[in-house]
């Protein structure tokens, strides 16, 4: 993860599980991106009502397999169970979003870190808090992009089994599948592995 790259907001893009999949699938048969990206706007095979939407979402998923460029993970996502999967799309969205990194890294892996297996409101509260101190592009956004952003974090966490739901606030234990790990540290990602509980 480049730390200087710049911030961006997470309201529009969530986790995509259904979607990174379906594009991991077509990617994995060695189909180049745009082939991919007619497939899917073609068939519509995000079930979406407009064409713009598709191209749209299916436009962020490939970002986030292009960024982190790895075949290891592209055939975790289209091969491996739900939860595996689930796993390698959460380091990809962390990945490609700054935000995404840091909140997993700073927040949730700290708390793997020193067995606090409590994750409140207040914790989000002040993560932002902290970023809008230190970066002006988050300063800027609004009360309801950060009210949202933090909605789609919350609900990442639950699709990942970090969290039973979203009015939970305890951290389920994470047990990271071997492959991933070492896909991950394949990519010469090490430090993201403490979002996952390794330490």
């Amino acid at each position: 993860m480049d730390i200087n790259r710049k911030y961006r907001t997470i309201t529009r893009e969530q986790f995509l599980f259904h979607e990174m999949r379906i594009v991991a699938r077509l990617l994995d048969e060695r189909m180049d991106e745009n082939k991919a990206l007619e497939e899917i706007v073609n068939k519509n095979l995000f079930q979406y009502p407009t064409e713009r939407m598709i191209k749209n979402i299916a436009s962020v998923c490939l970002n986030r397999f292009k960024e982190t460029d790895s075949q290891e993970l592209i055939h975790i996502v289209a091969t491996e169970s739900s939860d595996v999967a689930k796993q390698a799309c959460l380091f990809l969205m962390m990945n490609y979003y700054r935000l995404v990194w840091e909140f997993m890294i700073t927040v949730i892996g700290e708390k793997y870190r020193t067995k606090d297996s409590s994750l409140t409101k207040m914790d989000l509260n002040s993560f932002f808090t902290r970023l809008q101190e230190q970066n002006d592009t988050v300063a800027s956004w609004s009360d309801a992009t950060i009210y949202k952003c933090k909605q789609v974090l919350k609900k990442t966490l639950v699709e990942t089994g970090y969290l039973d739901n979203n009015r939970s606030e305890v951290l389920n234990p994470v047990l990271l599948d071997y492959s991933v790990k070492e896909a991950i540290e394949n990519t010469n990602n090490s430090e993201a592995l403490v979002a996952f509980g390794c330490l």
